[in-house]
């Protein structure tokens, strides 16, 4: 019997100082139809595209367009016990931090094989080069923990990313650096179907 090898992808969300704030973007949000239509992107296909060998999971953060920390730090612990050791994990965006603050302040409680941080924000702190907050996802001082915990980490980021600033790829890089960058120059925020050099690296695994 071949046992399935785990992934765990955490999507991204959006962040605001208070309620109010929040409310103001809900009432100035601008309604395009064509982005109310359903694509799959490449977190949708990342099953098919590795195969059989993997067991792809994608859980439905709460809240993500008031995203708390906490809340999803309580909703991620939930998961937990039903990982083996050698999972992979994947954040994308507040996904990406969202890991690198959990794994830099808490024990994990099985082996990390792997982590993909994809156009993850750094920090939002005395910035003049974002219009985010990050909120209570900021990071910690230190992402000792989070490197100690994990086998390989890789960071991808795009140089043509409108939302995450690329110089925030350098910023993990310095905090984390045993981590892999991978440099694109023309995918933006990921939104794509596929992720062919995601899947190329997550194979690699299997050797």
């Amino acid at each position: 019997m071949n046992i399935k090898r785990q992934i765990v992808v955490i999507h991204g969300g959006e962040v605001f100082n208070s309620y109010e704030d929040y409310l103001k973007y809900l009432k100035n949000y601008p309604v395009d139809l064509n982005r109310l239509i359903k694509r799959p992107r490449w977190k949708n296909y990342l099953q098919d595209d590795l195969g059989d060998s993997w067991e792809v999971f994608s859980p439905q953060m709460p809240n993500f367009r008031n995203a708390k920390y906490l809340e999803w730090k309580i909703w991620f612990e939930k998961i937990l016990p039903h990982l083996q050791d050698g999972v992979v994990l994947i954040g994308q965006s507040l996904g990406g931090i969202f890991l690198a603050k959990y794994l830099s302040e808490n024990d994990f409680s099985v082996k990390i094989s792997a982590t993909y941080l994809v156009a993850a924000p750094f920090d939002s702190k005395a910035r003049d080069d974002i219009d985010y907050t990050l909120g209570d996802f900021e990071l910690p001082e230190s992402l000792e923990k989070f490197q100690a915990q994990s086998e390989k980490i890789f960071i991808y980021h795009s140089k043509d990313d409108s939302l995450v600033p690329f110089s925030d790829l350098e910023k993990y890089s310095r905090a984390l650096p045993k981590a892999e960058k991978v440099i694109f120059y023309d995918r933006g925020h990921f939104i794509q179907e596929h992720f062919p050099e995601i899947v190329e690296e997550i194979r690699k695994l299997e050797k």
